[in-house]
């Protein structure tokens, strides 16, 4: 009987110990596995549709971007165009008036009086007063118009980011018409008072071009030797140089 009692409990511990496994590993404990296998799949499956609408959404704001950038590229492209036409024009105005005096006009610009040149109500905005402007300029070609229209501006929008601009575009407009001290003044603004700005190279340029038409061989030498030392690489620098070799 001792012996039986004996056996029976060494192998109790031994059958405890086998059937442990057993029970851990039923049915109920599979089924958790196989639902929370199913629940990390749906939300692998959720997130990789996520990824795709939010490539499928990039790729339309993207064609949309490069639509617009083509776009904007072209309109840079036809203003780009419409000023080297304009200096072209100034070119061949100076070349025909080697001794311009302020009233010779080798071609008057006719201006249609029943609209004055300049005039906008007064709620309109900084950006719209400024887009009249040069629009008198570039798609208008009403060069007479668009000085009065400038000068409202810089007066109405003194601290406007576009007066510089402004100014440059006095400066171009009246050079054209060879008031030679006038467009001198705007041109000279931009030089003294703006030096961030990215037309102060070439109104430095065209104050050597006044110089040199106004016989001041000195100060035109002076301005253009100023471009190549501010400006080395820039258009203004290239025809600075080929000016001085003409001086």
């Amino acid at each position: 009987m001792q012996k039986a009692l004996l056996v029976l409990a060494l192998l109790i511990p031994g059958v405890l110990h086998a059937q442990a496994p057993v029970s851990k590993l039923g049915s109920g404990s599979l089924e958790e596995r196989l639902n929370q296998l199913e629940r990390v799949m749906d939300a692998r499956n959720a997130a990789q549709m996520a990824l795709l609408d939010q490539m499928a959404q990039l790729q339309d704001e993207v064609a949309d971007l490069r639509g617009k950038t083509e776009e904007h590229a072209y309109q840079i492209e036809q203003i780009l165009q419409r000023q080297r036409e304009i200096y072209q024009e100034i070119d061949r105005r100076l070349a025909a008036q080697p001794q311009p005096t302020s009233a010779t006009n080798s071609q008057p610009v006719e201006v249609d009086t029943s609209t004055p040149g300049g005039s906008y109500s007064a709620d309109v905005s900084e950006n719209e007063a400024y887009d009249q402007a040069i629009q008198l300029v570039l798609r208008d070609q009403r060069y007479d118009a668009a000085v009065p229209a400038f000068e409202s501006f810089i007066e109405k929008f003194p601290n406007s980011t576009y007066v510089p601009n402004a100014h440059y575009w006095l400066g171009q407009l009246l050079l054209t018409e060879s008031k030679l001290d006038q467009a001198k003044v705007h041109f000279g603004k931009v030089v003294s008072d703006y030096k961030d700005s990215n037309k102060r190279g070439d109104c430095m340029l065209k104050l050597g071009i006044i110089a040199q038409q106004q016989k001041d061989t000195a100060k035109a030498r002076e301005l253009y030797n100023q471009v190549l030392s501010e400006y080395p690489d820039s258009t203004e620098a290239g025809l600075a140089r080929k000016r001085l070799g003409n001086l």
